[in-house]
Protein backbone atom coordinates (compact mmCIF):
# COMPACT_ATOMS: atom_id res chain seq x y z
CA UNK A 1 0.00 0.00 0.00
CA UNK A 2 2.96 2.58 1.13
CA UNK A 3 4.93 1.18 -2.64
CA UNK A 4 1.67 1.89 -4.80
CA UNK A 5 1.31 5.32 -2.86
CA UNK A 6 4.81 6.61 -3.11
CA UNK A 7 4.72 5.13 -6.96
CA UNK A 8 1.21 7.55 -7.61
CA UNK A 9 3.20 10.39 -5.24
CA UNK A 10 6.38 9.98 -8.11
CA UNK A 11 4.58 9.73 -10.98
CA UNK A 12 2.22 13.23 -9.45
CA UNK A 13 5.74 15.04 -8.98
CA UNK A 14 7.42 13.46 -12.35
CA UNK A 15 4.19 15.27 -14.28
CA UNK A 16 4.78 18.52 -12.20
CA UNK A 17 8.38 18.44 -13.19
CA UNK A 18 7.57 17.97 -17.00
CA UNK A 19 4.61 20.77 -16.90
CA UNK A 20 6.28 23.02 -15.43
CA UNK A 21 9.74 22.55 -17.64
CA UNK A 22 7.32 22.72 -20.43
CA UNK A 23 5.91 26.30 -19.12
CA UNK A 24 9.28 27.33 -18.72
CA UNK A 25 10.35 26.14 -22.29
CA UNK A 26 7.46 28.38 -23.08
CA UNK A 27 8.45 30.97 -21.23
CA UNK A 28 11.71 31.40 -22.32
CA UNK A 29 10.42 30.80 -26.26
CA UNK A 30 8.24 33.85 -25.54
CA UNK A 31 10.84 35.88 -24.32
CA UNK A 32 12.85 35.02 -27.47
CA UNK A 33 10.21 36.44 -29.98
CA UNK A 34 9.35 39.24 -28.00
CA UNK A 35 13.32 40.06 -28.08
CA UNK A 36 12.94 39.25 -31.71
CA UNK A 37 9.69 41.75 -32.24
CA UNK A 38 11.43 44.27 -30.32
CA UNK A 39 14.66 44.40 -32.48
CA UNK A 40 12.67 44.26 -35.41
CA UNK A 41 10.91 47.54 -34.27
CA UNK A 42 13.68 49.08 -33.65
CA UNK A 43 15.01 48.28 -37.04
CA UNK A 44 11.51 49.38 -38.87
CA UNK A 45 12.29 52.62 -37.33
CA UNK A 46 15.53 53.02 -38.04
CA UNK A 47 14.53 52.49 -41.80
CA UNK A 48 11.61 54.89 -41.02
CA UNK A 49 14.40 57.56 -39.93
CA UNK A 50 16.42 56.71 -42.85
CA UNK A 51 13.93 57.67 -45.32
CA UNK A 52 12.81 61.14 -43.96
CA UNK A 53 16.51 61.93 -43.70
CA UNK A 54 17.32 61.06 -47.09
CA UNK A 55 14.34 62.86 -48.65
CA UNK A 56 13.97 65.84 -46.15
CA UNK A 57 16.35 68.53 -47.37
CA UNK A 58 17.85 71.20 -45.11
CA UNK A 59 17.83 73.91 -47.59
CA UNK A 60 15.93 77.01 -46.51
CA UNK A 61 14.00 77.64 -49.96
CA UNK A 62 10.65 76.94 -48.15
CA UNK A 63 11.67 79.79 -45.17
CA UNK A 64 9.55 83.56 -45.22
CA UNK A 65 12.92 84.64 -44.93
CA UNK A 66 14.63 82.36 -47.43
CA UNK A 67 15.88 83.30 -50.87
CA UNK A 68 12.49 81.70 -52.95
CA UNK A 69 9.71 84.06 -51.05
CA UNK A 70 12.15 87.06 -51.07
CA UNK A 71 11.96 86.89 -54.37
CA UNK A 72 8.26 86.25 -54.39
CA UNK A 73 8.65 89.54 -52.08
CA UNK A 74 10.51 91.26 -55.01
CA UNK A 75 7.90 90.21 -57.71
CA UNK A 76 4.89 91.49 -55.81
CA UNK A 77 6.78 95.10 -55.00
CA UNK A 78 8.15 95.64 -58.44
CA UNK A 79 5.04 93.50 -59.88
CA UNK A 80 6.82 91.61 -61.99
CA UNK A 81 6.36 87.38 -61.96
CA UNK A 82 9.42 87.01 -63.82
CA UNK A 83 11.85 87.34 -60.77
CA UNK A 84 9.87 84.02 -59.05
CA UNK A 85 9.51 82.61 -62.73
CA UNK A 86 13.14 80.70 -62.50
CA UNK A 87 12.10 78.84 -59.48
CA UNK A 88 9.78 76.44 -60.92
CA UNK A 89 9.68 74.61 -63.97
CA UNK A 90 8.35 75.99 -67.63
CA UNK A 91 5.67 73.02 -67.24
CA UNK A 92 4.41 75.04 -64.16
CA UNK A 93 4.92 78.65 -65.22
CA UNK A 94 1.07 79.72 -66.10
CA UNK A 95 0.05 78.00 -62.81
CA UNK A 96 2.24 80.54 -61.18
CA UNK A 97 1.19 83.54 -63.48
CA UNK A 98 -2.47 82.86 -62.67
CA UNK A 99 -1.80 82.49 -58.95
CA UNK A 100 0.55 85.85 -59.36
CA UNK A 101 -2.53 87.51 -60.84
CA UNK A 102 -5.24 86.86 -58.63
CA UNK A 103 -3.20 87.59 -55.94
CA UNK A 104 -2.48 91.09 -57.14
CA UNK A 105 -5.95 91.47 -57.81
CA UNK A 106 -7.10 90.63 -54.26
CA UNK A 107 -4.75 92.14 -51.98
CA UNK A 108 -5.99 95.99 -53.14
CA UNK A 109 -8.94 94.62 -52.10
CA UNK A 110 -8.13 95.04 -48.04
CA UNK A 111 -5.74 94.56 -45.07
CA UNK A 112 -6.51 91.48 -44.83
CA UNK A 113 -6.75 90.19 -47.94
CA UNK A 114 -3.57 91.35 -49.05
CA UNK A 115 -2.02 88.98 -45.74
CA UNK A 116 -3.90 86.03 -46.51
CA UNK A 117 -3.16 86.43 -50.58
CA UNK A 118 0.71 86.91 -50.46
CA UNK A 119 0.69 83.77 -47.89
CA UNK A 120 -1.40 81.38 -50.56
CA UNK A 121 1.02 83.40 -53.14
CA UNK A 122 3.80 81.93 -50.97
CA UNK A 123 2.79 78.59 -50.33
CA UNK A 124 1.97 78.16 -53.92
CA UNK A 125 5.34 79.28 -55.26
CA UNK A 126 7.33 77.35 -52.49
CA UNK A 127 4.82 73.75 -53.13
CA UNK A 128 5.54 73.96 -56.68
CA UNK A 129 9.27 74.70 -56.31
CA UNK A 130 10.01 71.81 -54.00
CA UNK A 131 7.68 69.20 -55.74
CA UNK A 132 10.47 70.35 -58.59
CA UNK A 133 13.61 69.15 -55.98
CA UNK A 134 11.49 66.22 -55.30
CA UNK A 135 10.86 67.06 -51.80
CA UNK A 136 7.38 66.74 -49.81
CA UNK A 137 5.49 70.45 -49.07
CA UNK A 138 5.69 70.41 -45.68
CA UNK A 139 4.50 74.47 -45.31
CA UNK A 140 6.07 77.68 -45.46
CA UNK A 141 8.35 77.76 -42.15
CA UNK A 142 8.44 81.05 -40.06
CA UNK A 143 11.21 83.43 -39.70
CA UNK A 144 13.65 82.18 -37.23
CA UNK A 145 13.46 78.49 -37.87
CA UNK A 146 16.57 76.77 -37.40
CA UNK A 147 18.82 76.44 -40.78
CA UNK A 148 21.67 73.83 -40.89
CA UNK A 149 24.92 75.46 -41.01
CA UNK A 150 26.26 74.37 -44.26
CA UNK A 151 23.37 76.22 -45.79
CA UNK A 152 24.23 79.23 -43.87
CA UNK A 153 27.97 78.85 -44.99
CA UNK A 154 27.33 78.07 -48.55
CA UNK A 155 24.48 81.56 -48.69
CA UNK A 156 27.83 83.28 -47.54
CA UNK A 157 29.78 81.51 -49.85
CA UNK A 158 27.68 83.27 -52.93
CA UNK A 159 27.88 86.51 -51.05
CA UNK A 160 31.33 86.58 -50.59
CA UNK A 161 32.19 84.94 -53.87
CA UNK A 162 34.48 82.81 -52.34
CA UNK A 163 34.22 79.09 -50.53
CA UNK A 164 36.26 80.08 -47.62
CA UNK A 165 32.77 80.18 -45.29
CA UNK A 166 32.18 76.44 -46.24
CA UNK A 167 35.68 74.58 -46.56
CA UNK A 168 36.18 74.11 -43.34
CA UNK A 169 32.62 72.01 -43.42
CA UNK A 170 33.03 69.72 -45.70
CA UNK A 171 35.50 66.60 -46.36
CA UNK A 172 38.89 67.33 -48.21
CA UNK A 173 37.79 64.97 -51.10
CA UNK A 174 34.54 66.90 -51.43
CA UNK A 175 36.44 70.18 -52.09
CA UNK A 176 36.92 69.83 -56.00
CA UNK A 177 33.08 69.18 -56.57
CA UNK A 178 31.97 71.62 -54.39
CA UNK A 179 34.44 74.05 -56.06
CA UNK A 180 33.15 73.42 -59.87
CA UNK A 181 29.82 73.42 -58.96
CA UNK A 182 30.29 76.63 -56.85
CA UNK A 183 32.12 78.55 -59.98
CA UNK A 184 28.75 77.20 -62.18
CA UNK A 185 26.73 79.29 -59.64
CA UNK A 186 29.09 82.11 -60.05
CA UNK A 187 29.20 82.67 -63.66
CA UNK A 188 25.52 82.36 -63.84
CA UNK A 189 24.53 84.71 -61.25
CA UNK A 190 24.46 87.85 -62.99
CA UNK A 191 21.41 87.15 -65.18
CA UNK A 192 19.01 90.01 -66.62
CA UNK A 193 15.49 89.15 -64.31
CA UNK A 194 13.64 88.59 -67.40
CA UNK A 195 15.11 86.20 -68.95
CA UNK A 196 13.68 83.00 -67.27
CA UNK A 197 15.41 80.64 -69.08
CA UNK A 198 18.59 81.72 -67.58
CA UNK A 199 17.52 82.49 -64.39
CA UNK A 200 16.36 78.32 -64.41
CA UNK A 201 19.52 77.63 -65.64
CA UNK A 202 21.22 79.94 -62.53
CA UNK A 203 18.51 77.79 -59.88
CA UNK A 204 19.46 74.94 -61.36
CA UNK A 205 23.08 75.00 -60.27
CA UNK A 206 22.15 77.02 -57.25
CA UNK A 207 20.27 73.96 -56.50
CA UNK A 208 22.97 71.20 -57.27
CA UNK A 209 25.58 73.51 -55.48
CA UNK A 210 23.62 73.62 -52.12
CA UNK A 211 22.59 69.77 -52.51
CA UNK A 212 26.27 68.96 -52.45
CA UNK A 213 27.18 71.52 -49.34
CA UNK A 214 24.78 69.63 -47.32
CA UNK A 215 26.17 66.09 -48.39
CA UNK A 216 24.38 65.02 -50.82
CA UNK A 217 26.83 63.57 -53.19
CA UNK A 218 24.69 61.87 -55.70
CA UNK A 219 24.30 63.96 -58.56
CA UNK A 220 20.32 64.06 -59.64
CA UNK A 221 21.55 64.70 -63.54
CA UNK A 222 23.68 67.32 -62.39
CA UNK A 223 24.91 68.49 -65.64
CA UNK A 224 21.95 67.62 -67.74
CA UNK A 225 18.80 69.21 -68.25
CA UNK A 226 17.49 71.16 -65.22
CA UNK A 227 13.99 69.84 -66.37
CA UNK A 228 15.68 66.12 -66.43
CA UNK A 229 16.96 66.30 -62.74
CA UNK A 230 13.74 67.61 -61.04
CA UNK A 231 12.07 64.73 -63.12
CA UNK A 232 13.93 62.14 -62.00
CA UNK A 233 14.02 63.20 -58.07
CA UNK A 234 10.37 63.52 -58.25
CA UNK A 235 10.14 59.93 -60.10
CA UNK A 236 12.12 58.56 -56.65
CA UNK A 237 9.58 60.27 -54.31
CA UNK A 238 6.54 58.77 -56.13
CA UNK A 239 7.63 55.49 -54.85
CA UNK A 240 7.20 56.93 -51.16
CA UNK A 241 3.59 56.93 -50.48
CA UNK A 242 3.72 53.13 -51.04
CA UNK A 243 6.93 52.22 -48.94
CA UNK A 244 5.49 54.22 -45.84
CA UNK A 245 2.68 52.52 -46.37
CA UNK A 246 4.39 49.23 -46.00
CA UNK A 247 5.91 49.90 -43.08
CA UNK A 248 3.30 50.85 -41.44
CA UNK A 249 1.06 47.65 -42.22
CA UNK A 250 4.45 45.86 -40.87
CA UNK A 251 4.70 47.58 -38.00
CA UNK A 252 0.66 47.22 -37.24
CA UNK A 253 1.17 43.15 -37.88
CA UNK A 254 4.46 43.20 -35.37
CA UNK A 255 2.48 45.34 -32.46
CA UNK A 256 0.05 42.90 -33.09
CA UNK A 257 1.63 40.21 -32.21
CA UNK A 258 3.51 41.64 -29.41
CA UNK A 259 0.49 42.09 -27.98
CA UNK A 260 -0.71 38.69 -28.35
CA UNK A 261 2.08 37.26 -26.91
CA UNK A 262 2.09 39.09 -23.84
CA UNK A 263 -0.95 38.11 -23.11
CA UNK A 264 0.10 34.32 -23.89
CA UNK A 265 2.80 35.05 -21.34
CA UNK A 266 0.24 36.41 -18.70
CA UNK A 267 -2.00 33.30 -19.00
CA UNK A 268 1.03 30.53 -19.04
CA UNK A 269 2.22 32.36 -15.98
CA UNK A 270 -1.52 32.20 -14.16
Amino acid sequence: MNKSFINKNLKSQIMKTNEMKVASDNLKNNQRKEKTLRLGLISLFSVLILIFSTNVSFAHCDQMNGPLVSDAKKAIEQNNVNIVLKWVQAAHETEIKDAFNQMMKVRALSPDAKTLSEKYFFETIVRIHRAGEGVPFTGVKPEGTPIDEKVMAADKSIELGNLSPLESLVAKKDLPELTERFNKVMSLKNFDVNNVEAGREYIEAYVLFFKFAEGETESHAAHGNGSDAHVGATSHLAHLPWILSGLFLITTILFGALYFKKENNKKVRS
